[in-house]
């Protein structure tokens, strides 16, 4: 009585005994097709370009008198048509990207004399005081003045002060180095600005 029921489920179910491999029953794949072994891979023709939308539609009338309008129009005219597209449709302006110190190849980027003449345009605002020299004389005048301006104890400005050539003011304005320039001269000392 077993017997024939167990035989009677094998046969209800006919795809549980073909079995394709180990422990794998086309009872778990019931799409699966058994490849011919001797079949060569299929190749399929892809399109010269992919194009995401598929074929459009032709523009309207409309739209080809507008390209024929702008087409006529002088070409200053037809700059000025983006910036103010973007500011109708109030889309965000594209800022553009930096490419500095990027090798850009032989045919990418501007030449090497715009860039020089970007740097020269750049103007310095961060300048640093360097201490040249001083007489021996006004050496403890130095030393307060210096002391003035850099908020340094007395043995740290006078150690600093006896290291000459010395940076003794790092990243301030022009006003501020040609300040501190003028007061190191009238005590007697020789700075510098760069």
């Amino acid at each position: 009585m077993k017997l024939s029921v167990v035989f009677k489920s094998l046969r209800s179910y006919p795809a549980l005994r073909v079995v394709t491999g180990p422990l794998q029953s086309r009872a778990f794949q019931p799409d699966f097709i058994p490849r011919d072994p001797k079949s060569k891979p299929v190749r399929h023709k892809y399109p010269a370009f992919y194009d995401p939308y598929g074929p459009r539609p032709p523009p309207s009338d409309k739209i080809i008198r507008l390209a024929e309008q702008i087409a006529a129009l002088s070409p200053e005219e037809r700059n000025v048509i983006g910036p103010t597209l973007r500011d109708r449709l109030r889309h965000p302006k594209i800022q553009p990207v930096l490419v500095e110190g990027m090798d850009l190849g032989p045919q990418g980027g501007s030449g090497v004399g715009s860039s020089k003449a970007e740097e020269k345009k750049v103007e310095k605002t961060a300048f640093d005081v360097k201490l040249e020299k001083f007489d021996a004389a006004a050496k403890i005048k130095v030393i307060k003045e210096v002391r003035a301006f850099t908020n340094l104890g007395l043995k740290e400005a006078k150690d600093l002060v006896e290291k000459v050539p010395v940076l003794i003011k790092q990243g301030i304005t022009k006003e501020e180095a040609n300040d501190i320039i003028e007061k190191i001269k009238a005590v007697g000392g020789v700075a510098v600005m760069e």
